[in-house]
């Protein structure tokens, strides 16, 4: 029989997913962006009556400029998000510095709120001062639900979000490089190009991969449906 240390459970009983490194919302959101857009991109340009050439030119177009504009957008979101992480964790420190026993006394009544006795409470809360780190980042976890270990990289949100979008950006304008290039090819393409994507998304999350890839082929096949009206109502020749 093998024995474990009861008090490491996620080394024998179960596991979480990497939840802090930021590349998997920044991944799906990425492909999903990428399918969405350039999908409705084709269609709306191919109802308009756009040969297979200019259709291809606007695909690639649209891949590149919301590739970079995606990694450049992550990038900027997270550099922020971890920026203001830091603000809040100086003005901890400098509010224990001030004011210690106020913030002690603060830690004991959250303790309470969380079912410890009043003795207990206040026993914990001192033990935990012993130590200003610790102190503050438990402060931070407590008020705001924030962990400074845990900070997402900006590099690591940009590199995947751009990667992600070009592969899902790719994927409707495939058909054109092989010489059978048709609108319903690339919404074919597209649209399993979305019902992969949901799955995956789905999986990694622990839901149900069916509802997930149906859901965003529904939410794909309303953004096609409005850029294909819009072309459809525009057409070449209203552009000319």
């Amino acid at each position: 029989m093998t024995h474990h240390d009861l008090s490491r459970p996620h080394l024998y009983d179960h596991r979480h997913s990497d939840v802090s490194s930021g590349w998997l919302r920044a991944a799906v959101f990425g492909a999903m962006d990428g399918l969405v857009s350039n999908v409705g991109l084709i269609a709306g340009i191919a109802a308009a009556g756009a040969a297979p050439g200019i259709v291809v030119i606007t695909g690639v177009s649209g891949l590149i400029a919301g590739a970079v504009s995606m990694a450049l957008g992550e990038y900027a979101s997270v550099r922020t998000a971890n920026d203001q992480l830091d603000a809040e964790m100086r003005t901890e420190i400098e509010a224990h510095a001030r004011n210690p026993e106020g913030e002690e006394a603060e830690l004991a009544r959250r303790f309470e709120r969380m079912g410890m006795e009043h003795e207990i409470a206040v026993v914990a809360a001192s033990q935990v001062h012993t130590s200003t780190d610790n102190a503050v980042r438990l402060h931070l976890m407590q008020e705001l639900g924030l962990r400074p270990d845990d900070k997402p990289s900006p590099w690591v949100a940009a590199f995947s979000s751009f990667l992600s979008f070009g592969v899902g950006a790719l994927i409707p304008i495939v058909p054109f490089f092989f010489a059978f290039g048709t609108l319903g090819w690339a919404l074919a393409f597209g649209g399993v190009g979305l019902l992969i994507a949901g799955g995956l998304a789905a999986r990694f999350t622990r839901r149900n991969w069916i509802a997930g890839a149906c859901r965003q082929l529904l939410f794909g096949g309303i953004a096609v449906a409005a850029t294909y009206t819009i072309g459809m109502l525009l057409g070449v020749s209203s552009l000319a």
